[in-house]
């Protein structure tokens, strides 16, 4: 099935593994892109073999790699060949976007470097992620996404005083390399349009993490204040954080003075409104744990759900803390349509669900137009696509270029 939306008609060449880059190439292929995987024969990306199903493992269908590839096509390229390298150039050639996640210079030692990109295809946006960008003491330096979260600050920012710096349960600052990535690659087409000229793009994940921090990191650039871990607590009001319930727990963000009164009252607590302790913002910010307990002792005879419910209908932002399995049946991700099924290339008769990624454009949600490929699946007809006839793929193959 053909891809639609406004990347419509441009083609990516995704040479990247696991999942900053990935994430980001499959983002331009939820807007429609022509996305073609790069990947080394016989092991392909890392994350093919990466998930909690070992049938889909042992596939190359890991569940890291379904999360991510999607709707895109794959071909298998040995670079360390010339006939390899010669497929390649034949795929640049034809391309709007070269998007790697190799460490620096990689790239440029196998002769892809920006100057022979750029003459093979002078239009091409050609994207590097990595760790810590193409310059700087660092760059040569692997890096992974817990290891990005440390030296990033965000873990100086999260657990408490007891627990002392803990990670996010996912992998936070990859993801956020990635929709670096696709923003500044979709900002790059646009450019092009206007100068006719590709670009090099150069993505750090340790800045783009850093950017992502927001007010933590402008309190200690303009006040000087350093983050102190607070767990579940809001450090710019009070209440503001996780709450237990008599049933579940529950997040209230009463940041504002009237949505602290408003929740007081509903709660049944109106004395808290003119209690010297709460009765102000930065009172309450001084005396929030003792807050917290008289809010948890009235919230302690009805549900979570309950709460969230009644809470939202007066304008007191609340919502329930769920697991996975609850979220994804919500009544409100159901209805904007997430969450997606497409067909699994290894069992003809089962369908794999995967996320789109919550964007709508016109009313229609950005969704994959496929499964994800097998590894090198579509390598004949990429390089038929490219210009190349069917003899001098064979040759190629023959000469280990290909697979």
């Amino acid at each position: 099935m053909p891809n639609h939306g406004p990347l419509t008609g441009i083609r990516v060449l995704d040479m990247t593994n696991v999942l900053a880059g990935p994430f980001a190439a499959y983002q331009l292929s939820l807007s429609g892109a022509d996305v073609i995987k790069v990947e080394v024969p016989g092991g392909g990306d890392l994350a093919r073999s990466l998930g909690a199903d070992p049938e889909l493992n042992s596939a190359k269908l890991g569940a890291s790699f379904i999360a991510q590839n999607s709707g895109k096509r794959s071909i298998a390229i040995n670079l360390k060949t010339e006939s390899g390298r010669a497929a390649f150039s034949a795929l640049l050639r034809e391309s709007d976007v070269l998007l790697e996640n190799f460490r620096p210079g990689v790239l440029a030692r196998l002769g892809f470097g920006e100057e022979e990109l750029h003459a093979l295809n002078p239009g091409l946006v050609y994207c590097a992620i990595s760790g810590f960008g193409q310059s700087g003491p660092l760059r040569d330096r692997p890096a992974y996404d817990q290891i990005i979260q440390g030296l990033s600050g965000m873990m100086s920012s999260s657990g408490t005083a007891d627990t002392g710096p803990l990670r996010a349960g996912y992998p936070v600052a990859d993801t956020l390399g990635g929709m670096a990535a696709s923003f500044a690659i979709s900002a790059a087409l646009l450019d092009r349009e206007r100068t006719g000229s590709g670009s090099v793009i150069d993505v750090s994940m340790l800045e783009t993490a850093i950017t992502a921090m927001g007010w933590v990191v402008s309190n200690y650039l303009v006040a000087g204040r350093e983050p102190v871990p607070m767990g579940n607590e809001n450090f710019t009001a009070a209440p503001s954080g996780m709450f237990m319930t008599g049933d579940g727990r529950i997040n209230i963000s009463a940041n504002k003075q009237e949505q602290f009164e408003d929740l007081a009252r509903y709660i049944g607590r109106e004395d808290l409104i003119g209690d010297p302790r709460f009765a102000e913002r930065e009172a309450r910010k001084t005396n929030r744990h003792e807050l917290r307990g008289e809010i948890e002792q009235a919230l302690a005879h009805r549900s979570a759900a309950e709460w969230e419910e009644g809470l939202a209908d007066i304008g007191v932002p609340a919502g329930r803390v769920l697991d996975i399995g609850d979220v994804l049946t919500l009544p409100q991700v159901r209805e904007r349509a997430l969450v997606h099924e497409v067909a699994n290339p290894s069992d003809e008769n089962a369908a794999l669900s995967v996320l789109g990624n919550g964007i709508r454009i016109n009313g229609a949600p950005s969704s994959p137009q496929a499964g994800p490929p097998l590894l090198g699946e579509h390598t004949d007809a990429i390089l038929l696509e490219a210009g190349l006839d069917q003899k001098t793929i064979n040759e190629l193959r023959a000469a280990g270029g290909i697979s």
